[in-house]
């Protein structure tokens, strides 16, 4: 599904030539900023309305030469994600509306199917602000920093991810992994 955003699909056709992974996420992160910042990313009506269960991951642009995709994530008071990875794909992540809190961690395998989880820090992020993640550094948790509304973000891959790794902890303080398939929602 292709939403009215000429600018943004312009500026990540040419972000996405840059050549290292270092340099498309640079690109990705500084066109994400200028353009959420100055609210120049319109979307429809139905990419702000939060489930009542989950967040929401909406498709909002498919490269296609299957070079990036553009995913809006409409996330409701308190909602979030465990500590996950991309699926091995660059992302860059900007806030659309809202607010929301991002914690990074470090993920190490321990033997056994087992991973030590730590949490680096944590940082709230707001309107116009975005971030980027390169595999293998990119362990994390978003969860919608407001009580009273949905927040919005939108998030650039490196592909079309399908899947990821969710890191689940377990009584021991250890973390199982789990492969989880990825979704859109209407």
């Amino acid at each position: 599904m292709d939403v009215s955003c000429p600018e943004l699909i312009a500026r990540l056709d040419r972000s996405v030539e840059a050549g290292s992974f270092d340099a498309i996420t640079a690109l990705v992160k500084a066109d994400l900023e200028q353009l959420l910042a100055r609210g120049a990313v319109a979307l429809p009506d139905h990419f702000r309305r939060a489930r009542p269960d989950t967040y929401a991951r909406r498709l909002l642009h498919r490269d296609p030469a299957g070079r990036y995709t553009a995913i809006v994530m409409t996330w409701g008071p308190g909602q979030g994600t465990p500590v996950h990875d991309h699926g091995g794909l660059w992302c860059v992540e900007g806030v659309v509306e809202g607010q929301i809190a991002v914690t990074q961690y470090d993920v190490a395998p321990v033997g056994g199917g087992q991973y030590a989880v730590a949490e680096r820090d944590t940082l709230l992020a707001g309107v116009g602000t975005a971030g980027r993640l390169i595999p293998p550094t990119d362990y994390h948790v978003i969860v919608n920093a407001l009580s009273d509304r949905p927040s919005l973000t939108l998030h650039v891959y490196g592909g079309d991810l399908c899947e990821c790794r969710v890191f689940m902890p377990q009584p021991d303080g250890r973390y199982t992994a789990q492969v989880r398939a990825l979704s859109y929602h209407d």
